[in-house]
């Protein structure tokens, strides 16, 4: 299918060889967001900030807020994908980028709510497990010891993993939840040293948002996508 913003790839993603990296291409896929982001550190700021304020403000309404949050917020997030393109290609990231996921095919959207669900279901269970706490509650959280939030974030990192590139290749690629997943656990298979340090490099980030209490999340958010971005052109030879 041809994706919502450029040119088609060679192939479907299923249809493609994966390449296979050493694990120290992980670095070098943080240097390529260092790269984008020192680009256009505002709007990639202003989107990220965009991003955050709607978690908090979902997480705020009572029962269907965190719920909600965990389909809609994934969603809106994908606006740091467009941008990292847009950015990429010489452009800027713009607020019309908030809306870009939207237009994406349905079962794009639906490739990317259910690697969300498999992500926060994994953070849900592990919560619940270790301090019998649901995390899907700002009360439940607030009952969590540093300890355990930091194990609960291993889970749903761990988690991610096999399914970082999920985003990429729905909302870039419009792929639906079978090819997205497939070729995504695929690219995860073939290079599980560069996506271990990868893993490592966003736990890192996660710490720097937690200890500057979320003064770091317009810096880290960008990073995160960008750099899930530099991984999906690398591992899929997208020019």
């Amino acid at each position: 299918m041809t994706p919502p913003t450029g040119d088609p790839p060679p192939a479907l993603p299923g249809e493609r060889a994966i390449r296979a990296v050493p694990p120290g291409r992980a670095i070098e896929w943080y240097g390529e967001a260092l790269r984008l982001f020192k680009r256009a550190p505002v709007g990639f700021g202003l989107l990220a900030v965009a991003v955050a304020v709607l978690q908090i403000l979902l997480s705020l309404i009572p029962l269907a807020g965190p719920p909600a949050a965990n389909v809609i917020v994934p969603i809106v997030a994908g606006s740091l994908l467009f941008a990292s393109l847009a950015v990429d290609r010489g452009e800027r990231p713009r607020a019309v980028h908030l809306l870009a996921p939207f237009a994406a095919p349905a079962q794009a959207i639906a490739a990317v709510i259910a690697g969300a669900l498999c992500v926060s279901g994994a953070e849900w269970l592990a919560g619940w497990h270790l301090a019998g706490v649901n995390t899907l509650s700002i009360e439940g959280l607030s009952e969590l010891s540093a300890q355990d939030i930091v194990l609960v974030y291993v889970v749903g990192v761990a988690v991610s993993l096999p399914l970082t590139l999920v985003p990429l290749l729905a909302f870039l690629e419009g792929a639906g939840v079978r090819d997205a997943f497939g070729s995504s656990a695929r690219a995860f298979a073939r290079n599980v040293g560069a996506f271990a340090v990868y893993g490592a490099l966003s736990l890192v980030l996660l710490a720097l948002v937690m200890v500057t209490q979320g003064i770091a999340m317009p810096i880290v958010l960008p990073l995160w996508a960008a750099s899930s971005y530099a991984a999906w052109k690398d591992l899929f030879g997208v020019a």
